[in-house]
């Protein structure tokens, strides 16, 4: 089974190559040129800086994937609400590192008091995304049809939602930044 960690800064190589891999060859992110090392780095500090989990899959030395989430939307009321983005390297996926990931990074965010996660899936072909968020209780909410365009082609959204902690039925207890 693989490691789950915090995310570090000499990581951002590993964590730029597996994302600029799905940017050039998948439909999960609509990124269409991978960012530089020094974009995924500030990415990641804009993450921690509001106190937001970055989690690295790793075994026997070798990053597997990276999860981390983020507030929904930057107004005030949005604040316990994050979306979740996970990517795994092309080797590691399908073997389980995933919904372990996700599982951690969705109970790190409630510790950090996020009260719902929410999943924006590239691509309603991307059964892979949708499969682990549904593992660990991720609920369907919606598809958004043809909003992207990539490859080509038009590209659906697919919305999945997951309470956690008290969700809905208690204030908030703690402040976000």
């Amino acid at each position: 089974m693989p490691n789950i960690r915090a995310s570090r800064d000499e990581d951002v190589p590993a964590i730029t190559a597996i994302y600029a891999h799905h940017v050039l060859n998948g439909t999960g992110t609509f990124e269409t040129i991978p960012p530089t090392p020094e974009d995924m780095a500030a990415r990641r500090a804009d993450v921690l800086s509001k106190e937001l989990p970055y989690l690295i899959a790793e075994q026997d030395g070798q990053i597997l994937g990276f999860a981390y989430c983020t507030w929904f939307k930057p107004r005030p009321a949005y604040r316990y609400s994050a979306e979740d983005s996970i990517y795994m390297a092309d080797g590691a996926r399908g073997q389980g590192a995933g919904k372990q990931l996700l599982a951690a990074l969705a109970k790190e965010a409630e510790a950090a008091g996020i009260r719902k996660l929410i999943a924006v899936i590239g691509d309603s072909a991307n059964q892979g995304s949708v499969r682990v968020h549904e593992a660990i209780g991720f609920s369907p909410v919606g598809v958004l049809k043809s909003c992207g365009w990539k490859f080509g082609k038009w590209l659906d959204v697919v919305l999945m939602e997951m309470p956690l902690g008290g969700s809905d039925s208690t204030s908030p207890e703690l402040p976000l930044k």
